[in-house]
């Protein structure tokens, strides 16, 4: 009986220190076990463009890494303020959601009230890729680089015009950005996308545009248009002879379309930190950089902290734009 009794009560010891054990592990088992199943990369566009390039070389990769599959779901509208407000609020642990320039950067200062907030509600993972805005004139201008440009809208305020692909856009954001760094006055002639505008732009309607490096690299090497710049900190491999906006006169000046990889605040650090060291190699593999290459964009691979610090930057350079500008979207 004392045998039965003493056995029962060690076994009793026994069980509630496992107990304790086990209370302590859910945490750590989490982490390393972290994803537990398949992650959902959400792009807050349609598909097709950058966007869509950027996302899927980063998720085959990712999948590989993290031995878990990563698929992309295209959820656009609203400038991409539906996405970021659904994954905001995600609280599974295995939904991410594709930063941009415009969601981030942008949409903070154009739009009254946004359904996030895009410093608290999510954690930044990676900066993946940046895609060159370049500065083209149609081919007929008499101008062979931006000094010259800049040197006749000075002597001409008014008189020239650029196209973008619509208020707010990427190429309406980089053109007041110049005609703030170079204090002129060019006309904007808003149109419905990129097509459109660029239809009117070699058909000598208009006079220039910023438009992203996939959408015109092959018009200027046809010569149907001319690069007088470019927007990334160094030239670019495609475009070697063609000098930065910053190497003609505008040091720090920078205008790239930019995607990074964002979780949502509540996403566990230790499952933060895998992801984004992850991510950072993931745009790096040579699949990765050379599908990112065809679309002209330039893989990164950041750090979360740097990461953060660049979307604090990206918000100060904007904010005085779109005021100055007195940019609304459409």
């Amino acid at each position: 009986m004392t045998n039965s009794s003493h056995f029962t009560r060690r076994d009793a010891l026994g069980l509630a220190a496992g107990l304790v054990a086990a209370a302590a592990l859910p945490g750590r088992v989490w982490a390393q076990a972290w994803p537990g199943k398949p992650i959902r990369f959400v792009v807050p566009f349609a598909p097709g463009g950058s966007s869509e390039i950027v996302a899927r070389a980063t998720a085959a990769e990712l999948a590989k890494l993290l031995g878990q599959s990563v698929f992309v779901d295209n959820k656009p509208g609203a400038a991409g303020n539906i996405a970021m407000a659904e994954v905001a609020r995600a609280d599974d642990q295995h939904t991410l959601i594709l930063g941009h320039i415009g969601t981030l950067a942008v949409n903070p200062y154009i739009f009254d009230k946004l359904p996030y907030d895009a410093t608290r509600d999510f954690k930044p993972i990676s900066l993946l890729a940046k895609v060159p805005s370049l500065y083209v004139v149609r081919a007929d201008l008499e101008v062979k680089n931006l000094k010259e440009f800049v040197a006749l809208a000075k002597a001409k305020p008014g008189s020239l015009s650029y196209g973008s692909a619509g208020n707010g856009s990427a190429g309406h954001l980089a053109f007041e950005y110049l005609k703030m760094a170079s204090n002129t006055f060019i006309l904007h002639v808003p149109y419905r996308g990129t097509g459109p505008q660029l239809t009117d732009l070699m058909g000598g309607r208009l006079d220039a545009a910023a438009v992203g490096a996939p959408a015109v690299l092959q018009f200027i090497r046809s010569g149907k248009l001319r690069c007088i710049a470019t927007g990334t900190p160094q030239r670019i491999a495609q475009l070697p002879d063609v000098p930065t906006v910053a190497e003609q006169g505008f040091p720090g000046f920078e205008m790239t379309q930019w995607y990074g990889l964002l979780a949502p605040a509540n996403l566990q650090q230790a499952n933060a930190e895998r992801l984004a060291a992850a991510a950072a190699k993931a745009v790096k593999e040579p699949a990765a950089a050379k599908l990112l290459e065809t679309d002209a964009a330039i893989p990164v691979g950041s750090s979360a902290a740097e990461f953060a610090k660049f979307i604090a930057l990206e918000q100060q350079r904007w904010k005085p734009v779109i005021a100055r500008a007195k940019i609304k979207p459409d």
